[in-house]
């Protein structure tokens, strides 16, 4: 029999395989996510025009200095930064920061008042739950009308949050301090979006709507946008790093999962929750299985499985102890044809790989069936269970 309280010598996330479609600081999403024991795929959905290119935030930073905003709201650290650094470049530095001495400065979590700080500014007040909404809030509270406001974005729209400063009559400047552009090469793209209809990914991560946008864009120009949204509806989780991020996939109806801090560790975290708690476990033949994305555990050690193994394993697993026809499991196996005996052979390497061939029961000239214990007929045996 299995031991409960056996301690897995493996990550929460093994035998599950994640997309990131992260452009930037995607390696650290990665490696967060191997610790953990995924496999990861990463396809970057965008790629990042270089500041020092960027002819609008050049035109709007000339706009600033020549008419200095009342109010600046910096939105991301990286992208304070790089405005400053742009700034520099350009040989505006100094006249910016000069500029920005005498203005109001509203920074969006501790991330963006260190670079603020950094930069010799001092932050007029900062929301602690990093909240682009909070912010807006105090805005209006106190009242914009008349009041011109720098709002810097960063590569991604802020549904409401401009269109509200204007109704409540302020003049709003963007500040675009990087832009999103499709990746020049789309054959990663291309290899997720095949891995995510094939129900080859356990979830998909987004840490940006311009991804999330980009990804869908190209989805319905291959024509698989109908599948894609099928997908994450009922079998690949979306998990997106913040409800901002999440709007693009709403708008298709696509429920997401967010972590409660908007950070890459917490969304990491969330995926080590969420993956497990959804496995499929199952008694069978005394021991405890839990059916995951490419893999199984069996007992708590883990045994990768081929994907033709898993492809078997999924269809015995629609209807636990009940017998599965050779000519159904067939159908199951891609690219199998019509002959039989590739079954069997998927078969024989899902039971080695297993490592118990006691799981799974042979029902001569009938096909076969997952050894479910007894005691667990009621509760799994029923068709369709």
């Amino acid at each position: 029999m299995y031991d409960e309280q056996q301690r897995p010598d493996h990550g929460p996330l093994a035998g599950f395989t994640v997309g990131v479609t992260a452009a930037r600081r995607a390696d650290e999403l990665g490696a967060l996510l191997q610790r953990r024991g995924a496999s990861v795929l990463h396809a970057p959905a965008l790629r990042i025009v270089p500041l020092s290119d960027d002819s609008e935030l050049l035109a709007a930073t000339k706009d600033l200095l020549a008419q200095a905003p009342d109010i600046v709201v910096a939105t991301t650290a990286i992208g304070f930064r790089g405005w400053i650094e742009a700034a520099d470049g350009w040989g505006l530095g100094e006249a910016l920061l000069d500029r920005l001495r005498g203005v109001e400065v509203l920074a969006r979590g501790p991330k963006v008042k260190g670079a603020v700080r950094a930069a010799g500014l001092t932050e007029e007040w900062s929301p602690s739950s990093e909240s682009m909404a909070e912010v807006l809030d105090r805005l209006l509270e106190h009242g914009v009308e008349g009041r011109r406001i720098a709002v810097q974005l960063h590569g991604e729209p802020l549904p409401g949050f401009v269109e509200s400063l204007r109704a409540a009559g302020a003049e709003v400047v963007g500040v675009p301090v990087y832009r999103w552009l499709p990746p020049e090469d789309l054959t990663p793209v291309d290899r997720l979006l095949e891995a995510t209809v094939g129900r080859g990914l356990d979830a998909l991560t987004f840490t940006s709507a311009p991804a999330a946008a980009s990804l869908l864009s190209r989805a319905e120009a291959k024509g698989l946008l109908p599948e894609l949204l099928n997908a994450l509806h009922h079998d690949v989780l979306p998990a997106c790093v913040g409800p901002v991020t999440a709007l693009p996939l709403q708008a298709h109806g696509i429920d997401t999962v967010q972590p409660e801090r908007f950070r890459l560790g917490p969304l990491v975290q969330l995926l080590c929750q969420e993956l497990p708690s959804r496995a499929r476990t199952l008694p069978l033949a005394g021991h405890r299985v839990e059916i995951r994305g490419h893999a199984v555990l069996v007992d708590g050690a883990l045994r990768p499985v081929p994907p033709a193994g898993m492809s078997l394993l999924r269809s015995l697993c629609r209807r636990p102890g009940w017998v599965v026809a050779r000519s159904e499991l067939l159908k199951a196996l891609p690219g199998a044809g019509r002959d039989e005996h590739a079954v069997e052979t998927a078969m024989a390497r899902l039971r080695t790989a297993l490592g118990a061939p006691k799981l799974i029961q042979t029902v001569v000239k009938r096909g076969y069936r997952l050894a479910l214990d007894p005691a667990a007929d009621t509760k799994y045996g029923a068709p369709g269970a």
